[in-house]
């Protein structure tokens, strides 16, 4: 796509706009000086407006507030013209900096502009530990903590781009990065991973912690979290205190930190589940049947808002009905959906689409007005994070009321990230889906691609499950590498490269496992043998995709965190380097059997529930 140019005129546009601008420019064809086509800016009366026009040499962007008219600017880049209105009051996106990838400030900028274009207007970096706080040395020791000079930094920048940000931290469960340090936290330890609950000690930290946020963003909202607080008061609290009620012991917790957040000018969110887990005896989250006694209901703080997240639902009535359930209890309410970047190796279209589509028209029709997306980092932080800016394009055109069309979407991805749209969503398909949801069966590659080479542990799992899910594998990806082979030094957005690699490195691996087990079986000795000198050539694809998982790394986030996933890489050679020499051993008769090929599962896993089936096919990454 040809690139236009755009100008404007300094001396009749708003200051605001004027801003907007100058921040933009950085990436893009924009300027104050005279050539190109002319922006021509219209405040219109509703807020979420964003109609673009274009005319004679120049383009008309009306528009109701300032993520708005950035929308509009994104529009005028893309060459398309629009009629959108945005009906979500928040529109915006949580990042995961707490499972290593810390992103530099830099490069989260370059977010920011892109966030902006595409119409964003709220952002969140979810920090457990990530930041530092004063006094206390422990947190984001070795992490990649951002300092507050960093926050005020990146919030000045937000806000120039219409976008507020929003501090997201934690303050009851989810602590485990702090209270692993054992002594210095010791009395506001409950168990491993939840602050102990009525303790002073507790409150001064979480004080502290307000305190900081308070400083850090001129927002005058902030998310304290409090979420997946399952062993709440069975640790030391328990041995103090005795069994006290779920229930009660959580909106005693709430109600204290609410009012610290108050005489700070707060006022917070929160993840909803524990309300809903704590009222069914499995503690099970999406329980429609759930029992949520009055006295604790009233007892929630009115002014707390509600944030409900979901991720895995593909069915609108279900949404619907669990909107209601948290209308019932007459709090501010929230949507937390998800563009799937975690447990991905590369943004995950497939569930990202299934998902996000109901829910948000779930919102509308319920009146839920603040919507997210979130993007999680779990056991890494291995994926591309900038592929998922394609799932957030898609997102953006959604919200705003866009009928879908992918030539659309992908003009205007091409112009704000400077991608391959297509692209992005072929090599999604990395993950291997059924065509059912929820699809408990899919295939994700990471657990192919880290399972270890000797003991195979993944490719049994799935074998059970699926005694042809390798040849499923290498279908789908011998469409993905002759889809991007000629795309490899094109993008602009992410590296294709990378999504390549890992497809031939599967692929190799799943070939080289079945002819190895038909040899061995066979006890084919000469076969085996050969077969060792072909893995000289698959540690070298795995070389190539550790120093790509490098690359990634260092444009994307700071250093710290990227210590487990090279080591996770080294092993996997070492592994592979191991497996030589056992084939090698075994077929010159230095061993008499590989004990891990011959060991084989006595129960059939086949009938056993998704998620069990889910941990022992992860078990292969540990």
């Amino acid at each position: 796509m040809n690139e236009i140019r755009l100008h404007w005129d300094r001396r009749t546009t708003a200051p605001e706009i004027s801003a907007l601008l100058d921040a933009l420019a950085v990436d893009y064809p924009i300027s104050d000086a005279g050539d190109g086509v002319k922006l021509e800016f219209v405040k219109a009366p509703e807020a979420g407006v964003s109609r673009v026009s274009r005319g004679a040499g120049a383009v008309r962007i009306e528009y109701g507030c300032l993520s708005a008219a950035a929308r509009g600017v994104g529009t005028a880049l893309s060459k398309l013209e629009s009629d959108e209105k945005m009906t979500f009051t928040t529109y915006g996106i949580m990042l995961d900096a707490s499972r290593n990838g810390v992103m530099t400030v830099e490069h989260f900028k370059k977010w920011l502009r892109q966030l902006a274009l595409l119409g964003y207007n709220m952002a969140m970096l979810y920090t457990e530990d990530t930041y530092k706080l004063p006094d206390e040395p422990y947190f984001g020791y070795m992490r990649g903590a951002y300092t507050f000079e960093e926050l005020r930094e990146i919030d000045d920048y937000a806000a120039s781009l219409g976008i507020e940000m929003i501090g997201c931290i934690q303050t009851l469960g989810h602590m485990e990065q702090i209270l692993k340090w054992g002594i210095p936290y010791n009395d506001e330890t409950d168990t491993a991973r939840v602050l102990n609950v009525g303790e002073e000690k507790t409150y001064t930290l979480i004080d502290k912690i307000i305190e900081f946020w308070s400083r850090a963003f001129r927002s005058r909202r902030i998310h304290i979290g409090m979420d997946e607080t399952h062993d709440l008061g069975r640790g030391k609290f328990l041995d103090k205190h005795g069994y006290v009620n779920g229930f009660e012991l959580f909106n005693r917790h709430l109600a204290k930190v609410n009012a610290i957040c108050a005489e700070h000018g707060l006022s917070p969110m929160i993840w909803s589940d524990m309300y809903f887990r704590l009222g069914n005896d499995r503690q099970e989250y999406y329980d429609l049947n759930t029992n949520i006694p009055q006295p604790v209901r009233d007892a929630i703080p009115e002014n707390v808002q509600l944030v409900y997240w979901d991720y895995y639902h593909d069915d609108y009535n279900f949404y619907r009905d669990f909107i209601k359930l948290h209308q019932e209890l007459k709090r501010p309410l929230a949507l937390g959906s998800g563009v799937w970047t975690w447990s991905k190796l590369w943004y995950d279209h497939t569930i990202t689409k299934a998902t996000i589509v109901p829910g948000l028209k779930a919102c509308r029709d319920t009146g839920v007005t603040d919507v997210f997306f979130t993007m999680w980092g779990d056991d890494g932080a291995f994926c591309v994070w900038d592929s998922a800016l394609a799932g957030l394009a898609y997102a953006a055109d959604v919200s705003y009321g866009c009928p879908e069309d992918d030539a659309r979407t992908g003009a205007r991805f091409a112009a704000v990230s400077h991608g391959d749209y297509a692209a992005h969503i072929l090599a999604g398909g990395l993950d291997v889906h059924g065509d059912k949801f929820p699809d408990w069966d899919a295939i994700p590659a990471y657990r192919l691609f880290w399972d270890d080479p000797v003991c195979g542990i993944a490719w049994n799992c799935h074998k059970i499950m699926d005694k042809n899910f390798d040849s499923r594998v290498i279908a789908a990806y011998a469409a993905i590498i002759d889809g991007l082979k000629n795309k490899l030094d094109s993008d602009g957005c992410a590296d294709l490269r990378h999504p390549y690699l890992i497809a031939q490195a599967i692929t190799e691996k799943l070939k080289f496992r079945r002819a190895m087990l038909a040899a061995y079986a066979a006890k084919d000795k000469p076969a085996l043998a050969a077969l060792a000198a072909d893995i000289p050539a698959i540690v070298k694809l795995y070389e190539q995709i550790a120093e790509s998982f490098r690359d990634v790394w260092n444009s994307t986030f700071k250093p710290f965190g990227f210590e487990v996933l090279q080591i996770r890489n080294a092993g996997q050679i070492e592994r592979w380097r191991e497996l030589e020499r056992k084939l090698l051993d075994y077929s010159t008769g230095k061993l008499a059997a590989i004990a891990e090929l011959d060991e084989k599962l006595d129960s059939d896993v086949a009938g056993l529930a998704p998620w069990t089936k889910g941990v022992m096919t992860a078990m292969s990454t540990l």
